[in-house]
């Protein structure tokens, strides 16, 4: 199973007795709180998990329920207020912001809903830039190999602007495979895009995982899209709500309707 979970306790995530390896994302007691005293947030309030190596997990939850905020604690884009965080067996809470942009930019990947690309840089260019910040040198021949697995094997050369939106996603996702990551985030990766564009996406993230041993924690408000995880892991409130083991939209979708989390203002009135 992909995932372990369970409501924060001070112990270690259920199912986790093996060794911290062997978990590509594990967080211990999280919790993330914006402010303080009678206006204080609450968006976290104690996450305990492990997601396995080669893992595909969406992460779902309605409006105010923590998702973003989880994913940038778990990606180290955030520091938690208490808890920890380790990836790939590293842990990274409390690390200096340097060490951090350094890991980030070796062992993690990224895919957005904005896609984020350089228009000034060309495709290849764009794929190789994790390479190039890292201080790395840039494999032409690895890089052209990603850009073939995800469909656009011809459109090195291009740049973003000459590429449609699902073409401009899918080099995002060769820029977030190509220094094979410990884990990609993705953070409603398809939420710009149609939906036969956005099944392509979604399939190239699959096969990722299936293929390549990718391992990947996806954010999302669509159940079709988080059908394609091997598990769901739903928020509330800042909370772990429960979990799905792979299951159609309609399943998720369902779930999602029992779940009920106030916004982070409405939080914040109501306290």
């Amino acid at each position: 199973m992909g995932l372990r979970t369970k409501k924060s306790d001070g112990h270690k995530p259920v199912g986790s007795t093996a060794g911290t390896g062997d978990w590509a994302v594990e967080l211990r007691g999280v919790r993330r709180q914006y402010g303080r005293g009678a206006s204080a947030v609450h968006a976290l309030r104690g996450i305990d998990l492990a997601l396995a190596r080669g893992s595909f997990t969406a992460v779902m939850g309605p409006s105010g329920s923590g998702k973003s905020t989880f994913l940038q604690c778990a990606a180290g884009l955030d520091q938690p207020s208490s808890g920890s965080v380790r990836l790939g067996g590293t842990e990274i809470t409390g690390m200096s912001e340097n060490k951090l942009t350094a890991l980030r930019r070796s062992r993690l990947g990224f895919v957005f809903q904005a896609f984020n690309l350089l228009p000034s840089l060309t495709v290849e260019q764009n794929v190789l830039l994790p390479m190039r910040l890292a201080g790395a040198r840039p494999d032409r021949r690895h890089a052209a190999d990603v850009l073939a697995q995800v469909g656009l094997g011809d459109k090195g050369k291009r740049r973003p602007g000459q590429l449609s939106g699902g073409q401009q996603q899918r080099v995002a996702i060769a820029r977030a495979l190509v220094t094979r990551p410990d884990v990609v985030f993705a953070d409603e990766p398809t939420g710009a895009l149609d939906t036969t564009t956005a099944a392509e996406i979604l399939g190239l993230l699959r096969n990722a995982v299936d293929g390549l041993g990718a391992t990947v924690v996806m954010v999302t408000h669509d159940p079709a899209a988080a059908a394609y995880a091997d598990r769901v892991l739903f928020l509330a409130d800042g909370e772990i709500a429960g979990t799905l083991p792979r299951a159609s939209a309609a399943q998720i979708a369902a779930r999602m309707t029992t779940l009920t989390a106030p916004s982070f203002a409405e939080a914040a009135t109501a306290a």
